[in-house]
Order: structure tokens, then sequence, then C-alpha cells
């Protein structure tokens, strides 16, 4: 071996340390851009370089991605032998042992792997055996409780006997929760079949039942194991880590690497109280922090320091970097939701005007997938081209598309395809076949999908069915006739039962799906508000066929395939591991961002810091923070304040235009701004104390009079206009330069 190797010349000092230090328990606590991926395959390169044999070394990953990259690195040093480095996923590397020593605990080499498809079918006949309300047992609910308990080590014994999990159950309505998780058990068992969750405990369950056989054969195979990205493991995959490592006369060859700031991930089981208290579970642990960032400028570093030191349980570090002090972090306020949609690609022109950036180097980074709405249109709008990631292009989700296809039906009988599409959408008894004997009529006849629903001659039963379902059309086309387009989508949404079904849903998945569905609607009711001006023209017609024909202009532009230059947008979730050299994280407010969901505990709040703290270190050179004032939520007008994350950064790192910024306990003065001057923002007033306010009834706000608001003092009503049962009241509000719209249905004013 060499005494120098060329490959540790390219680490600092405690890089270098890390991939020296070969004997023991050893973890790298690494922060945003500070070469862990580089860290992790030296170390394993540097194990072969020393004489262990590659076939020694055991590697988990969270991705393959990530395993493949992390094989070509180590390729590049020792060549050919990294081929035979054990490097992959939890799941992958376990499976394809148990594919090997399955029988060992009653399954089959060859056994199945279930995917959630299968899973949830399997659930829904096991509910229906047991005749139990498939309204209340939501398969995905059910399938992810049994899954929480999987990733706990609970099995159906143990789940039976917790009175805790038991009470959840019955607070959920859904008490036998337990009795379909040992029939989900036993028939899986009964078809040799695994589900994902399966691959780690039945792996789990091969190593403790099998000490002195399996259990010992793997632990003197895997001589080191190495873990990445491990504060997102889950109770499970530890007690596995443990099992390979601690046996008698055992080195614990351990190396795990991971940083606690970016444990994002608890909703999916995972802990960071692995990464938190791996120094209990193991005494002579050598610890080995990376902390210089090679990935972002000065105020970004300083900014995602400051944040993190607001969580209560972490591991103390300081990041920093010496590149390039960089650009000052630019926040961006909207009065409303679409100002910044629009505000947001202002400044995305800008920069690439200014700066000469591609399109690729920038990404759009939000909490919800559902945000992406806004923010696509206006993209659209000035020619940006853009993909969406982690989830379908707001238009092209399914839950939209169902209820776009509603409201295309409800506007036009002649339209077959949104028919076809929800004919049987809620499920109502119509079957394929009598869907393809429709369609084979309105073929031979000519006639559309609508006017063939009515001739055709079927059982008693499905004629019952399709008339059911075309006197719903019929109504929702009379609404259509009569009300504006919101009024009309929200008679549809819950007349069809798509609103219905899709709130029932309390899976993290189905909250999405809820999510996206109301921000559709959200956006039928900017429609209608907003005073849109075509050719010069202001558009007064606020009918759905109206509003169907705008969507129809932002979804039916081409998409050019062999164009890569694009701007990213995606959830932050989905953004981990990357980077981009401009980063936009957008819908910084209370409720939105910490989600409404994290407000109850503090730990939900930290983690909530902690997504943010990722989002932040995404940004390479550029980091615009945007929010609004005013959006809309389930169909109401939401004024929220700005998120508490904004008064965590650093003074000196905002490009403040001279407003003061202070970091306050209640953090919800809207002092941030974005490209835009308030010149007389620092003589805003300050809340008006409860005891000294009352408010008036909304039917003494007049034009014309003059009234006290509790965050924003006093103002003048400008105009009220709107609808009876939705006024809105424009207020001209001292030291506050732009004019304010405000529900008066939700506003608490009080006349002067």
């Amino acid at each position: 071996m060499e005494t120098a190797p060329s490959y540790l010349e390219e680490l600092n000092d405690v890089q270098r340390n890390a991939v020296m230090t070969l004997e023991g328990p050893v973890l790298v606590v690494a922060g945003p851009g500070s070469g862990k991926t580089r860290v992790l395959t030296y170390r394993i390169a540097h194990l072969i370089r020393s004489g262990v044999a590659p076939w020694e070394i055991l590697a988990l990953t969270f991705t393959n991605k990530a395993a493949r990259e992390m094989k070509s690195r180590i390729e590049k040093v020792v060549g050919n032998k990294a081929n035979y480095v054990m490097a992959g996923t939890f799941h992958s590397i376990f499976a394809r042992i148990l594919r090997r020593e399955a029988p060992k605990i009653g399954y089959p080499n060859d056994f199945t792997i279930y995917d959630t498809d299968d899973a949830k079918s399997l659930l829904r006949e096991i509910i229906k055996i047991k005749n139990l309300d498939n309204t209340s047992y939501k398969v995905g609910a059910v399938l992810s409780r049994i899954s929480s308990a999987k990733s706990n080590l609970i099995i159906p014994k143990a789940y039976a006997q917790s009175e805790e999990l038991l009470q959840q159950d019955r607070m959920n309505k859904m008490p036998y929760v337990y009795q379909i998780y040992d029939k989900y058990v036993k028939r899986c068992e009964k078809a040799g079949a695994m589900d994902f969750d399966d691959l780690l405990l039945l792996f789990f369950k091969l190593l403790y039942k099998n000490p002195d056989g399996v259990r010992q054969e793997y632990q003197q195979k895997f001589k080191y194991v190495l873990v990445d990205e491990f504060q997102d493991t889950n109770y499970l995959q530890y007690a596995i880590m443990k099992l390979l490592v601690d046996y008698h006369g055992s080195p614990q060859n351990i190396c795990v690497v991971g940083d606690d700031a970016q444990s994002i991930y608890s909703f999916r089981g995972a802990t960071i109280e692995n990464i938190l208290q791996f120094e209990r579970d193991y005494p002579t642990l050598k610890v080995f922090k990376l902390e210089q960032n090679y990935r972002s400028t000065h105020h970004i570093v300083q900014a995602a320091n400051e944040i993190i030191t607001n969580n209560k349980n972490q591991i103390k570090k300081k990041i920093w970097t010496d590149l390039i002090e960089g650009e000052r972090i630019k926040v961006i306020k909207g009065m409303t939701d679409g100002e910044e949609g629009r505000r947001v690609a202002d400044t995305i022109v800008e920069q690439k005007t200014r700066n000469h950036i591609k399109n690729t180097d920038i990404a759009i980074l939000y909490r919800t997938n559902a945000q992406s709405r806004v923010f696509e249109e206006y993209l659209r709008r000035y020619n940006l081209k853009y993909r969406v990631f982690g989830g379908l292009s707001f238009y092209q989700r399914k839950e939209v598309k169902d209820m776009i296809s509603y409201m295309r039906a409800s506007c036009n009988s002649k339209d077959d395809e949104a028919f076809k599409r929800i004919i049987n959408y809620p499920k109502r008894g119509i079957g394929k076949a009598t869907i393809d004997k429709i369609s084979a009529l309105a073929e031979e006849q000519d006639l559309s999908f609508w006017d063939a629903m009515g001739k055709i001659k079927l059982t008693t039963r499905t004629n019952s069915l399709l008339l059911a379902f075309r006197t719903m059309i019929a109504s929702f086309n009379k609404k259509a006739q009569t009300a504006d387009a919101y009024d009309t989508a929200m008679y549809i949404a819950k007349g069809s039962g798509l609103y219905k079904l899709l709130k029932g849903d309390p899976t993290i998945e189905g909250i999405g799906r809820f999510e996206n569905f109301n921000a559709l609607l959200d956006g039928v009711k900017e429609f209608i508000e907003n005073d849109e001006v075509q050719n010069g023209v202001i558009e007064t017609d606020k009918s759905l066929g109206t509003y169907l024909q705008n969507i129809a202009l932002l979804t039916d532009l081409d998409d050019e395939k062999d164009d890569d230059d694009y701007i990213t947008l995606m959830s932050i979730h989905a953004a981990k591991g990357l980077e981009f050299k401009s980063v936009f994280v957008v819908g910084l407010e209370e409720n939105l961002f910490p989600s409404y969901m994290s407000l109850t505990l503090p730990e939900n709040i930290d983690e909530e810091r902690r997504l943010f703290y990722v989002a932040i270190t995404r940004a390479e050179r550029y980091l615009t923070l945007s929010y609004a004032n005013s959006r809309y939520q389930y169909g109401q007008m939401r004024f929220n304040d700005p998120s508490r994350f904004l008064e965590e950064i650093p003074q000196d790192s905002i490009e403040s235009y001279g407003v003061v910024m202070k970091k306050k306990p209640d953090f919800s003065s809207p002092k941030l701004i974005g490209n835009f001057k308030r010149p007389q923002a620092r003589n805003m007033p300050n809340k008006i104390a409860e005891g000294d306010f009352n408010p008036s009834p909304q039917s003494a706000i007049k034009e014309g009079v003059t009234v006290l608001h509790r965050k924003f003092g006093k103002g003048k009503v400008e105009m009220i206009d709107g609808h009876q049962n939705n006024l809105l009241a424009t207020i001209n509000f001292e030291g506050i330069d732009t004019p304010k719209r405000i529900a008066l249905k939700y506003a608490k004013l009080q006349v002067l």
C-alpha cells in the first residue's frame, strides 16, 4: 500500500481523519455541502487499500442511485474490486439475502414481493370478509398503521396487547385494525409473499431467531458496516444494524454518516433519536464533524447556522465556508399568492438576464405539491420552461384531472373523454362492460357518449344507475348556466362525491391529494375575484366555461421533449441531496410552512425547521424567500402571518432595503420586503391590545368610514365589492403604501 495515497490529498484534515479511522464505531456528522459522499466512498476505498476484502464490507444507502454512484467512485480508486463490495439499499440487500435464507423463517426462496397496490388489494378483501365499513376503514390508512407497526418491531400479537395503539385506532374509528393486521400477515405467509416492510422485519426475524446460525454467519461475513443518511433510519433499521455489529468479541466496526439537522422523514417512520443517541449505545465512539461547506456562499451558510440553533435537540456544529460572501438573501412579499407567483417569475427573469444563469440552475421549492399551481401558471405566462418533480404537473394529477373532467362534462355534453373518465368515479356500479357497450352504440349510431347513455337498453339496474348519473350531470349543467365558476365548482365537487371521497383519506398521500383538489378550487375562486385583462378589455364573464377556456390555454401547450433547459419545481422533501445555483423557497407563512399540522408539538416544529434548513442549503449562490399576505385555502381567503423562520435569519444576511429587522417572539409582523420599496414601513403601527379593541358588526363597515384593525392599525375604507355573502373591503392603512383587500366575513374591524 502506498504510504500516502493520492486520494487522501483531496481531503481536508477532518475528512482525512474520518477516512483513515478504520476500526471501532465512527460517527461522521456531515453538514450540507461538506463532501460526505466523498468521505464515505474514500473510506471504503481506503479499507480495501488497507487489506480488507471488499466482500467483507456492507454499505447501506437509501437509494439505488446513491449506491451506484458510490461504487463508481470506489472503482476509480481500487478498480474492479469495487464490484465485490455489498452496496445497496436496505431493502435490496436484505431481499437478496432473504432469497437464500427464507426457508429458515417459513417462506419459499421464490417468495413474491407485494407492492403497495398488491397490499391494498389484499386489505380491501380482508375488510370485506370481516364485514367492516370501508368508509371508516380506508385501505390507505390501515396500510399506514400496519407499516408503522412493522417499522417499530410491533408484531400483530404485540399490537393487540398495546392499549395505546388500540386507543388510537378507536379514536380513528378503526377499532379492529389489530384483527386486520393479524389476518393480513397470515394471508401473506400463506401466499409466500412479503411487502416492502416485511423485507426489513423478516430479515430482522431471520437474524434474531437464528443467533448461532445465520446471524453469526453474516456477522462474520460483514466485518465493516457503513450507513449513509443515518438520520433517516427508523427503529427497525437500527435494530438490524445492531444485530449485525454487536456480538461477543466484536470490534464494532460500524461507521454511520448523517446530519441530524437534515432529519425530515419522521412521517415515514424515521427517528432522529438514532443519531442523537448513537454515542449512548457506543461509548467508544469517535465523532468527526464535517463543518466546511463547499457549496454555498457566506450569507446562505450564516443563515442556515442561525436558523438551526433554534432547535433544542441537536448535535452542536457550526458550518462555515471560505467561498465569496455573495449576494444577500432576497425576501419577496406578495399581497396575494398570485402576486407572489408573479414576483417570483419576475425575479427569475431578472436573474437570467443579469446573471446569465440557465433554467436548469433554478429551483422553486415548496412545502406541499399543491403549491405548484400558481408558479406553473406564471412560468407559462412568461414562456419559461419548467418541469415538476416528485409528482405530476399540477393539472396532470389524477384528482385535478378528475375534477376538471367533471367541470368539462357539466359544460359540454359532447365531451366524450370527460364522461368516460368520470362515469364510474367515484364508483357507482357502472362497470367496464357497460362503458364498452355505450361506446359501441355511440360509434354505431354516430352519437355522443352522453346521448348513447340515454338511448342504450341494458338491465333495469344498470339503466337506473345511468339515469341517476345523467340526472346528476344535468343538475351540474343547470347550475353552470346560472352561477359563477366557483359556486358551480363547489356544487360539482360535493354533488359528485369527489370532495367527500378525497377528504375521507387520512393518509399522507390522501392529505396531499385533498390539498391538490382544494388548490384547484382555490384557483377557481381566484379567477372570479380577480379582474383579468384580455386584449385590453377587463374579463367580466366569470362562468365555469370561461374558466375552463383559460385553463385549457395553460394546459394545452406542447412540451418540447428535446429541450433539457427547464426550471425545477419540487417539494423540499424531494430536493434533499440536490443543489442549484439559484433557489426560491416559497409560501413561507405560518400554517403553511411551518405546516398547521406541526404547530401542536415542539418536536414537530423542530422538524419543520430542519426542513427549512434543508431547503435553504440547496442554494449555491442565490437564495430567494417569498410569502404572501393572503391566499385562498379551502375556498376562503386566509390571512397568514409570515413564517417564524423568516425572523430567525440574521439581519445582515437579508436584503432589507433599509427596513430595520428584529427578531421578535411573536414573529407575526410582516416586516420583510422584496424587490419593491416600502419607505413608510418603519411607521407601521403596533398591534392593538385586545382589551382596547371592540370589533363593529359587518353591516357598520361602509365606504368612506375610518376603521381600526388589530394588526394593521387605522385605515380608511375606500371601496366595498364582491358578492353579498363574501364582501371584500379595500382599505388604505396609515403607514402602508399598498391598499389591503380584506374579506369582511372574517375581518375584525372597529369603526372609529
